[in-house]
């Protein structure tokens, strides 16, 4: 799964660049209420993605107004916690789950 260059951002993290973007349709850990998420890939060498689970809902109602965002110091650290956890984003592989919000042991998503 590779990200789209249109409307992804982009971040350096420890020297190395990588591409995010914030997505709903990556789910890892329980798809309802579908959770805000964000994926990540290696800039130069896409490989394995990095889908991680904020652990806050994606949809909220109109007259909500979201009390956190995804913002870059977070993607960061999500992208230390996941290669702590082993992900390996420039080896080809089904995309790796960070879920914030439940206990589940990081590593591929399951089928």
């Amino acid at each position: 799964m590779a990200l789209a260059k249109k409307g992804s951002r982009r971040i350096v993290v420890d020297g190395v660049e990588y591409r995010w973007r914030v997505s709903s349709k990556h789910w890892c850990c329980d798809p309802d209420p579908r959770p805000l998420g964000y994926a990540v890939e290696h800039a130069a060498r896409p490989g394995t993605t990095l889908v991680v689970d904020t652990g806050r809902p994606a949809v909220f109602p109109p007259e909500a107004v979201p009390d956190q965002l995804v913002l870059p110091a977070e993607v960061a650290a999500g992208i230390r916690a996941a290669l702590a956890d082993g992900w390996t984003p420039d080896a080809d592989g089904p995309p790796f789950a960070l879920c914030l919000s439940a206990p589940r042991p990081p590593g591929p998503v399951p089928a």
